[in-house]
């Protein structure tokens, strides 16, 4: 569900205030790249908030980690409770300011976006599930051919990478087609539903203290 939120908020981010990524930093970095050097439709202050907000994000994640990270489940059931309330945020915003989106509202926009995006990146890499970083697909797309058999490899875990890679371009193929054809403020609603979704699951199993709720290496 987290992936998907991944797809869903950076179709928003891109598609509707001004080429700007909020989940994927690595695409975030190189388009500031393209910005400093003069690339028409392109901004700088975009990139440069959507960066700022991400960080902020991450550092509150890693303090969640810090503090339950000894319990998986009520780590990621408090992750994605603190996530949820700033992708409503972002949701609100968009119904109110209504499309072309403003300058301010574009602020407006990014920073919630980009502080759940880093909460949810520092919550993924504590976690630490193999091949679901929820945000990233570089690693996973080179594993599924370095892994591969025909590479003479392992073949590792081909079924769990091809999901993450699935469900991240099913939701940038989702909030896309919302964008383009009816309003931004659809997949933010989706991805605020499925965040929120994610914590009453994580708390409804972070009631137990089965194997996988401990921490790797525990």
């Amino acid at each position: 569900m987290l992936s998907v939120v991944t797809g869903l908020v950076d179709a928003v981010s891109y598609l509707a205030l001004g080429h700007v990524f909020v989940a994927n930093m690595t695409g975030n970095m190189v388009l500031l790249g393209f910005a400093l050097a003069g690339a028409p439709g392109l901004s700088v202050p975009a990139s440069l908030a959507a960066l700022a907000a991400f960080l902020l994000g991450a550092l509150a994640g890693g303090r969640i980690g810090t503090r339950l990270g000894g319990h998986r489940g009520r780590h990621l059931r408090t992750a994605t409770a603190c996530a949820t309330p700033l992708l409503l945020i972002a949701f609100l915003v968009a119904v109110l300011a209504g499309q072309p989106v403003s300058s301010p509202a574009r602020y407006a926009l990014l920073v919630p976006m980009g502080l759940a995006m880093g909460l949810q990146n520092a919550t993924a890499r504590r976690l630490a599930v193999p091949d679901l970083t929820t945000t990233v697909l570089t690693l996973t797309l080179t594993g599924i051919a370095a892994d591969s058999r025909l590479a003479g490899g392992p073949g590792g875990r081909p079924t769990r990478r091809v999901l993450a890679i699935a469900t991240i371009f099913l939701g940038a193929l989702v909030g896309a087609l919302f964008v383009v054809h009816v309003d931004l403020f659809v997949p933010l609603a989706l991805a605020a539903a499925l965040t929120l979704a994610t914590a009453l699951v994580a708390h409804r199993l972070s009631k137990s203290d089965a194997a996988w709720t401990r921490a790797p290496g525990a």
